[in-house]
């Protein structure tokens, strides 16, 4: 009766669980389906990246223009009217300023036209504390991988800034067989961790989307580097 039962019990599990071939099958089908949604998303991204380049900020500098005209015939007067042409004319060339900081967190033209190494070294020259960068890549990343790289690299300089108290950082960049690891460390005062809030988690889902893994070292009092291991190529691309 014992051996009957198991024989029993081990015929419904073959019937009910799936084969591993079945579960494989899922499990890569998963991972491209993902894979296309982050295409998706930096398609989209891109598209209206490009609609406020190429329609609204173009439209604002014709009407700054326009402005700039007519503050130039009315500056010999000092009316109302005068003023406010001035003013509506620095308003817009604020408005511009700003369309412009959008944009470029939308999706920068210069990732789209240089890659990584070029825009990640802008960003490195804008941040206020300094940053070497050094980013060696023979060729040019599939574009899911790349934004997700490039954003990576940027939140991770906007936590040294906000929280490390760090005089330096540092981010490199190296094809490490299929996988691109970059690194970004600082000399502040560590103790980062990715469930304090400080956006590492959400970062280490984004990674994880294009099947990259997230490591970060922050003992108290530092220093902290932040490791990002890259897929060369997504699933999708071979």
């Amino acid at each position: 009766m014992t051996a009957l039962a198991a024989g029993r019990a081990e015929f419904v599990r073959l019937l009910l669980a799936p084969r591993e071939s079945e579960v494989l099958a899922r499990v890569q089908e998963l991972t491209r389906s993902r894979i296309r949604l982050a295409d998706a998303f930096e398609a989209e991204r891109r598209r209206i990246e490009r609609d406020l380049h190429d329609g609204a900020q173009q439209r604002l500098a014709g009407l700054i223009m326009t402005l700039g005209i007519a503050e130039h015939g009315l500056q010999q007067e000092r009316s109302d009217g005068a003023r406010l042409v001035a003013r509506a004319r620095k308003e817009a060339e604020g408005v511009q300023a700003d369309l412009r900081e959008l944009i470029r967190g939308i999706y920068p033209r210069l990732l789209t036209d240089r890659g990584v190494p070029a825009a990640v070294a802008e960003v490195a020259d804008r941040c206020p504390v300094p940053v070497r960068v050094d980013i060696a890549m023979a060729q040019r990343l599939v574009p899911a991988v790349e934004a997700v790289a490039y954003f990576a690299l940027q939140e991770a300089l906007t936590n040294v800034v906000k929280h490390s108290r760090a005089r330096t950082a540092w981010v490199t960049g190296r094809q490490e067989g299929d996988s691109l690891v970059l690194r970004v460390g600082d000399d502040g005062v560590g103790g980062a961790r990715s469930e304090d809030g400080r956006g590492l988690q959400g970062l280490a889902d984004r990674v994880a989307v294009v099947g990259g893994r997230l490591k970060l070292s922050s003992p108290p009092g530092g220093p902290t580097e932040l490791v990002v291991e890259l897929p060369w190529r997504t699933p999708d691309c071979g």
